[in-house]
C-alpha cells in the first residue's frame, strides 16, 4: 500500500486549536490557568506558594502558556505578573466547543450500545 506524499492542509482554526490543546496538555498548566482565571493578575512568586514546585518549573509552564497566547505577561523587574489573555480565552472556548459539538455524531454511532467482541 502506497501512502500519499501530498501535504495535508489545515484551517487556521484547526491549527489554533492544536496550539491551545498542546498548551493544555499538562496538569500544571491547567492548574495555573484555573488560578489565573479567578484573579485579575498574579505574580509568579504567588504561584510557587500555591503550586509547590520550583520557580524554574513554573516559569517553563508559564512560557508555554504565554507562547500559546492563553496568558499575557507584564514584566516590571524584579516582578513579573501574568494574567489570562481574555480574548484568546474566549477563542479557545469557542474552538473547543465547536470541536466537541458534532450534531452528526449524536445519532450515528451505535457501537456503545453493544459489547465489544
Amino acid at each position: 500500500m502506497q501512502r500519499t506524499l501530498s501535504a495535508v492542509e489545515y484551517s487556521g482554526d484547526e491549527e489554533q486549536l492544536a496550539v491551545f490543546a498542546k498548551a493544555l496538555s499538562h496538569p500544571v498548566r491547567i492548574k495555573i490557568l484555573l488560578l489565573l482565571a479567578t484573579q485579575q493578575c498574579c505574580f509568579t512568586g504567588e504561584l510557587t506558594e500555591l503550586i509547590p514546585m520550583a520557580q524554574s518549573t513554573i516559569s517553563q509552564h508559564l512560557k508555554a502558556l504565554l507562547e500559546a497566547g492563553l496568558i499575557q505577561g507584564e514584566i516590571n523587574p524584579p516582578k513579573v505578573r501574568y494574567c489570562i489573555n481574555r480574548e484568546n480565552w474566549v477563542l479557545a472556548y469557542t474552538l473547543f466547543e465547536h470541536f466537541f459539538y458534532t450534531p452528526e455524531a449524536e445519532n450515528s454511532c451505535t457501537c456503545g450500545d453493544r459489547e465489544l467482541q
